[in-house]
């Protein structure tokens, strides 16, 4: 493993595919303070890189090039816009390898997994690159004789999407392609974490043709990441934002962008539900439940996070639970024996901690991991399953985001409805039973803007993205949908003279 700048440039096939500067108006500079920060490895705790540091003073720039170049952009033809997605979604594959190695880097994610992001990603380019040619308005005579009423779909402008570092290429992509499709400009904004990732996307959309300020990249630290995100939210010039983070920091960018009515898409986070009944395929919910819970180390908004089953099966689907876990292999994502890798941030370990040692204090039992394993020397924790969780537990009422999966015994449908819909969050809910008139109450009965039925992938660029209560509002992915977020319906009335 690579420890340094150049170690890991030389390690790349496309060695201009390493960016460490932002992205303004199609050049690459740096900071006005001249500020760089450092990117830390996950699955070492070290620095292997650096990046500009951009401040709040920086925004005006890059908003006044997405404006200017959204006055030309907005006017290309939808099928124009889609060859240059399709340009942008054909050299992102062509350079996968490079990019999953920076994301492991970033993330700590496995190889595979970062692989995996990829792939996921790109189907949002595909998918949105012919989405452009889909966009219509309508035409049609109302009641009152005389008149015909037009609507016609226009982007609403220069967007703005602020990203998360556990998915930052999927998160990115998903929000800049539906923008680039309607029409709009859009400036985005990487976690501290991740910012080389979102880096390599600014290239490569230069590279495929995109104007000058179509697409912006600007990263910066922790510390600069609110003020910055608050001059993009108020910035007169920016019509749209898009979020993906936590509720707490969602509640913030909504104040900042009422002052403005800003059009605001918030996906946040998620507690999410798992019920597994007494009727359901054990195998298929538990190879579900592993994929769902320990993919990225459990950093998902959408991953399993409480998991209730009925007590008639509750014993038997631990034992098969326990034995998987035991199976994964925990080290660093470049390794490629690695089926886990480590969480991201090391505040994730401390929070891990901190909810296995509220279970136990409240009668849980650690059937498997529950500690941080210093000795590997990065940001680990074990894979962790606790038995006998219930409600007043920290792991119950907050989103994990670790490797930490608590099982809940039940007895009855209702009981696990109410059990499941008592938190303020509502992003995905998870289910597994054979029948099936209880597979339609539960769809419609469970509090979720998205709800997998006897599966834990319910993600997909086909289908809408969205939460409901505090998970947020707006829907990214999904045909007509998440386009619509980033367009203003324009309404003509036309006054005619009826002679036939």
């Amino acid at each position: 493993m690579g420890s340094t700048i150049k170690s890991i440039q030389l390690e790349l096939k496309n060695p201009d595919l390493y960016r460490d500067q932002a992205h303004v108006n199609g050049q690459w500079i740096e900071a006005k303070s001249k500020k760089r920060f450092e990117i830390i490895d996950p699955g070492t705790g070290e620095n292997w890189a650096t990046c500009s540091d951009m401040a709040a003073e920086d925004v005006d720039d890059a908003v006044q090039a997405a404006h200017q170049a959204f006055k030309n952009y907005r006017t290309l033809t939808p099928r124009q816009r889609g060859d240059l997605l399709f340009k942008w979604d054909s050299l992102i594959r062509e350079n996968e390898d490079d990019i999953a190695k920076i994301l492991v880097y970033e993330t700590g994610k496995p190889l595979a997994e970062a692989y995996g992001e990829i792939q996921y990603a790109t189907s949002f380019t595909r998918w949105f690159a012919a989405e452009a040619e889909r966009i219509q308005g309508t035409v049609f005579q109302p009641a009152v004789a005389g008149r015909r009423i037009f609507t016609v779909k226009q982007p609403i402008g220069v967007a703005a999407a602020l990203v998360p570092w556990n998915f930052p290429i999927a998160m990115i992509l998903r929000k800049a392609s539906a923008a680039l499709a309607a029409g709009c400009t859009m400036i985005a904004k990487p976690s501290p974490e991740t910012p080389l990732t979102a880096l390599t996307l600014a290239y490569l959309a230069q590279q495929a043709g995109f104007e000058n300020g179509v697409f912006s990249v600007l990263p910066t630290t922790l510390a600069n990441t609110p003020a910055l995100s608050e001059a993009l939210c108020k910035h007169e010039l920016v019509k749209k934002i898009s979020f993906t983070g936590s509720t707490r920091v969602g509640k913030l960018i909504s104040q900042h962008c009422a002052g403005g009515l800003k059009k605001l898409t918030l996906e946040l986070g998620g507690n999410c539900p798992f019920l597994v009944f007494d009727d359901a395929n054990l195998d298929q919910a538990c190879e579900a439940l592993m994929s769902l819970k320990f993919r990225h180390a459990g950093q998902a908004c959408i991953t399993a996070n409480r998991v209730y089953v009925q007590r008639g099966v509750y014993d038997q689907f631990a034992d098969v639970l326990v034995a998987r876990v035991k199976q994964l292999r925990v080290g660093h994502g470049m390794d490629d024996k690695t089926t886990m890798g480590p969480l991201t941030v090391p505040a994730g370990v401390e929070k891990a901690t901190r909810q296995v040692e509220d279970a136990k204090k409240h009668g849980a039992a650690v059937l498997t991991g529950g500690s941080k394993m210093d000795k590997l020397g990065g940001y680990y924790f074990e894979p962790t399953i606790i038995k006998n969780a219930r409600p007043g537990m920290l792991i119950t009422s907050e989103e994990s985001f670790a490797p930490l999966l608590a099982l809940y015994p039940f007895d009855t449908e209702d009981e696990a409805v109410q059990e499941a819909n008592n938190t303020s969050m509502g992003l995905s809910s998870y289910f597994f039973t054979k029948n099936v008139d209880r597979t339609w109450r539960l769809l419609e009965n469970l509090e979720a803007g998205m709800v997998g039925m006897n599966t834990g992938n319910a993600s997909a660029t086909e289908a809408p993205f969205g939460g409901i209560k505090d998970s947020g509002y707006g829907k990214e992915s999904g045909k007509d949908v998440a386009v619509q977020e980033y367009l203003i319906t324009k309404t003509g009335t036309l006054t005619v003279e009826d002679h036939y």
